[in-house]
């Protein structure tokens, strides 16, 4: 494999990604990393040089500047050695396994490009695509147009035989052109969805590639070539619609919308719609328009119509519209996934009104409040083919990577009065968060993760962030817990101030103890001493060490060991029957959970007998639920039973004939 990076006086910022290449999991004999210097002018070239005497694999290109990363990318594909070629920017990185795992990917299925699933913390990244694997698949059957970086691993001679090079020289949309001219041949393409394998960084100059404004003359034009390319490799219908239908809502539509168009100059506003209305009327038919998302298709009847100021106007209402979702529950399952109710709505202004619609003979149409002056008198925009436009998600979004996971999640659209003939768009969903692995996924990294819900409608997508309004009941049941084996804490809390549901995986600030100060501790009765805690466990959750802090009266302490287990949904606390060198008297019996710098919990005072004997009993701890005592009670003795039948057994069983094996396998399950 050939990883291919065009360079220009990068400074500082190209760290990560060389960090990120020497750390691949892929064996360096495996693959070669061609660094393109396109002139660079800082000391980056000596640098790179002094980097590829180190490592062998690493090469070094100098080519004088041509100002645009298109020539470098070019010649980078020419030298490539690898049967495949990643291209990587100077200022993003790579996940340690993402090489090895693209190319298994690719190698296996015979593909001609494979794209890995990329993460943000500035810039749009199309979730959708990535929402599953896909070992096989066509610009036909998977949204691939909405991807259309070049940051993705192709196949070498794929791109040589069908001359697939990038436009030299300084343009814009340069990769939109090279992928689509690469999708439309490509016979086999795949997506690696479940591992995050490229990162775009932000970078605190702003200079990120893409971030200058754009000449709407030269921009359009350079669309122009872009749409050529799908009219000349399609044939008119539904197919060349939909992907046409992808560049007049991201690229044309959406630089007359929302928040930019606002913030136009009049002259700019001019510009750019002298600029855009010929391909529109060139290439933006009916079958185009009319598959849009109704408030999209508003802002296209206005373009048709020449109306500058409708857009203006359009644009500063749907600002205005934003998603609020409201946490109706949450509940810990046996499975570790926490189930969450939640109600989501389109809302708009400062005092977050209902999006409303109103009806006519059985159809529904946005309020005319919304169109006054944007449509001819009297005329409204029937949304009643939109209706089932509005839909539900929920993902969880790493704070601080970026990386976002889809959440498995059902949401209904119901459509309910509001009073005065008018209606809203109530979705009503259900769904799944979880930090542990998910369909290959794996466990999702230590950090805070936010829960987001992005809600869609009539054309907008809007994320709303889940937590701030939610019912009463919530709050208790968002239960600290231990989740998986090895088991590591998982706390959802509120931020503060604005309340957002965030879960804290594998301790990442966060503390148990401090999020168990207000839940009493139980006491489950019995010879063995051991204490029921309010921290949830799963069927998979495994054990966790933890200490033990004794503090006597006169303020000396002592510690112990001890173990928190899962059991029926929470988790055990081990208490030892006594303490040889603990004197007699009071205690106060603490434990820390949050390691050994953690804080200590407070659990209860505990009178010490002769001996160092804890005597738990006479705590004064509520006891736990009798019928609970009993559950656990049974699912003990029967672990105890299996244990004693595997050892004891287990060689008489193995001697049996293969019939008589499986018979008392199933006597043994029963038991």
């Amino acid at each position: 494999m050939s990883v291919v990076i065009p360079v220009y006086n990068p400074g500082k910022y190209i760290d990560p990604c060389i960090d990120s290449l020497l750390a691949q999991t892929l064996p360096a004999a495996d693959f070669e990393v061609l660094f393109v210097n396109d002139g660079s002018t800082d000391d980056s070239p000596a640098r790179l040089d002094k980097l590829a005497a180190e490592h062998p694999h690493f090469r070094v290109i100098h080519i004088p500047n041509s100002g645009w990363p298109g020539k470098p990318r070019n010649i980078g594909v020419a030298e490539a050695k690898g049967e495949y070629v990643q291209f990587v920017d100077q200022d993003d990185h790579m996940a340690s396994d993402a090489l090895r795992r693209l190319y298994e990917m690719g190698h296996r299925n015979g593909s001609d490009i494979v794209i890995g699933k990329v993460a943000s913390n500035f810039r749009g990244v199309p979730h959708g695509v990535f929402k599953k694997n896909r070992e096989k698949c066509d610009l036909s059957n998977a949204p691939l147009y909405d991807s259309l970086t070049p940051h993705k691993m192709f196949r070498t001679e794929f791109l040589r035989e069908n001359g697939i090079a990038y436009p030299e020289g300084k343009r814009r949309l340069e990769d939109q052109l090279y992928m689509m001219q690469a999708y439309f041949p490509a016979k086999v393409v795949s997506i690696l969805g479940s591992y995050t394998c490229y990162y775009y960084s932000k970078r605190d100059d702003g200079q990120n590639a893409g971030s200058a404004k754009i000449v709407p003359a030269g921009y359009y034009g350079n669309l122009r070539e872009v749409l050529k390319v799908v009219v000349e490799n399609t044939e008119p219908g539904e197919f060349r619609d939909r992907l046409l239908r992808r560049f007049y809502r991201v690229e044309m539509l959406g630089r007359l919308s929302e928040p930019s168009v606002v913030n136009y100059t009049p002259e700019f506003l001019d510009e750019m719609c002298d600029a855009i209305r010929p391909l529109a009327e060139e290439f933006m038919h009916d079958g185009v328009h009319d598959g849009l998302g109704a408030l999209v298709r508003l802002r296209s009847t206005l373009l048709r119509a020449d109306d500058r100021q409708g857009l203006v106007k359009i644009a500063r209402f749907a600002k205005s519209v934003k998603g609020a979702a409201r946490l109706e529950d949450f509940d810990w399952q046996p499975d570790g996934k926490a189930a969450i109710t939640v109600t989501g709505r389109l809302v708009h202004g400062e005092d977050q009104e209902p999006l409303r619609l109103v009806r006519r003979d059985k159809r529904y149409f946005l309020h005319p409040d919304i169109t006054e002056g944007l449509l001819p008198d009297g005329e409204l925009l029937d949304v009643t083919d939109d209706m089932d436009s509005f839909k539900g998600e929920v993902s969880l979004r790493n704070r601080e990577t970026a990386v976002e996971w889809p959440c498995a999640a059902e949401f209904t659209a119901k459509v309910e009065a509001l009073g005065d003939d008018t209606y809203e768009v109530v979705l009503h969903g259900t769904g799944q968060v979880t930090s542990e692995g998910v369909k290959g996924r794996g466990r999702v990294s230590r950090g805070f993760w936010d829960i987001w819900v992005p809600l869609r409608g009539l054309g907008l997508v809007r994320k709303a962030r889940l937590g701030a309004d939610r019912a009463e009941s919530v709050d208790t049941k968002c239960l600290p817990a231990l989740l998986g084996s090895p088991a590591r804490p998982v706390i959802p809390y509120f931020t503060d101030p604005h309340g957002n549901l965030t879960l804290d995986v594998a301790g990442r600030a966060k503390k148990m103890a401090t999020y168990l100060a207000d839940r009493p501790a139980r006491r489950m009765p019995g010879s063995r001493p051991e204490l029921r805690l309010d921290v949830f466990t799963g069927a998979k959750s495994g054990s966790k060490a933890v200490e033990l802090v004794l503090t006597t009266a006169d303020g000396n302490t002592m510690t112990a060991p001890s173990t928190l287990r899962p059991d029926q949904g929470r988790a055990h606390l081990g208490v030892p029957a006594r303490l040889p060198d603990l004197p007699a008297g009071q205690a106060q019996l603490s434990v820390r959970l949050d390691g050994p710098k953690g804080p200590v919990l407070p659990l209860c005072e505990v009178p010490v007998g002769q001996g160092g004997r804890i005597q738990l009993d006479q705590s004064g701890l509520e006891t736990v639920d009798p019928l609970l005592v009993r559950a656990v009670t049974v699912k003990r003795r029967r672990a105890t039973l299996r244990r004693v039948l595997r050892s004891a057994g287990g060689p008489i069983v193995r001697r049996l004939p293969s019939s008589a094996r499986k018979k008392v396998r199933r006597l043994a399950a029963r038991l």
